[in-house]
């Protein structure tokens, strides 16, 4: 039983009760949650012969909503261009990716998500799409379009976040 101050955290422990706990709870629950995705994205990575660097740029890819060049590859992983270059080669190589020159400016290379691959990536991640659908059954649509807001505040805010180029 949790003492004054104190509450039952989601997980079965005891964790502080208060606005620092909230904010502890949360990074706590983000954590574990990006540590479990992962783990799969690993798992994906490693079936396919790519890196988990690899996983994040088809990432990016697949929820780009405008064509994805190589710069924008390196902008959103913070890598160097010739890192990019590196990542895409392998992408090629395994089949989840093409390039392409599709403008007018020739010098521009669009990157594509090559339809297999992207069935392959669906079948496999399908188990995380079927553990989302449980969870998401187990609040009402209000509490979904909050939490969707709080994602995408988190995402916004991360997004802005700057580190350093390697």
């Amino acid at each position: 039983m949790a003492s004054t101050g104190e509450r039952e955290s989601g997980d079965g422990g005891i964790a502080p009760s208060g606005p620092t706990a909230d904010l502890q709870a949360f990074a706590v629950q983000l954590r574990r949650m990006n540590g479990e995705i992962s783990r799969l994205a690993h798992g994906f990575a490693l079936g396919q012969g790519l890196h988990a660097t690899d996983i994040q740029a088809l990432a990016v890819i697949l929820d780009s909503t405008e064509p994805v060049t190589p710069g924008l590859l390196r902008e959103h992983l913070g890598l160097t261009s010739g890192a990019v270059t590196a990542c895409l080669d392998r992408l090629e190589r395994a089949g989840h990716v093409r390039r392409s020159r599709e403008s007018a400016d020739r010098r521009v290379v669009h990157v594509h998500y090559v339809e297999g691959a992207r069935a392959a990536a669906r079948s496999y991640f399908m188990p995380l799409a079927t553990a989302t659908d449980r969870a998401r059954r187990r609040f009402s649509e209000e509490e979904l379009s909050v939490a969707l807001r709080f994602l995408t505040a988190m995402n916004e805010e991360l997004g802005g976040l700057r580190v350093p180029r390697r």
